[in-house]
């Protein structure tokens, strides 16, 4: 069992930066590819981001690469999303989730996931 805090959502002007984290609890954290994802009001879950455990490769949608990155730190159980040039098309809330198996097919879905967080609001103002 993994459970999963995310934090450091706000309201933040068009063109700003910021920098969301996941914070994990339970089983050991440094066995868990992780993801994030985001979903905006009347739209479906979609993916942003991931790692694998070892942190050495990174994955991204199409709309946000180049100006979000995703990292983790295992030591300090956290993940992280970093992000610049944010636009209004940015705003929603942004998960963060835990999958045992991952693949480059299946890290776009949310179904490949086993653990979510509650989620941190994005909010982007134009």
């Amino acid at each position: 069992q993994v459970q999963l805090v995310e934090s450091g959502g706000g309201l933040v002007q068009a063109g700003g930066s910021l920098t969301v984290s996941c914070a994990a609890s339970g089983r050991t954290f440094s066995d868990y590819p992780m993801g994030w994802f985001r979903q905006a009001p009347g739209k479906e879950r979609e993916f942003v981001a991931a790692i694998p455990w070892s942190g050495d490769d990174t994955y991204y949608a199409e709309s946000v690469k180049g100006r979000f990155t995703i990292s983790r730190d295992n030591a300090k159980r956290t993940v992280y999303l970093q992000m610049r040039s944010l636009g209004p098309e940015d705003t929603a809330v942004y998960y963060c989730a835990a999958a045992t198996i991952l693949t480059r097919a299946t890290m776009i879905s949310p179904s490949a996931y086993r653990y979510w967080g509650q989620g941190t609001q994005v909010t982007v103002s134009s």
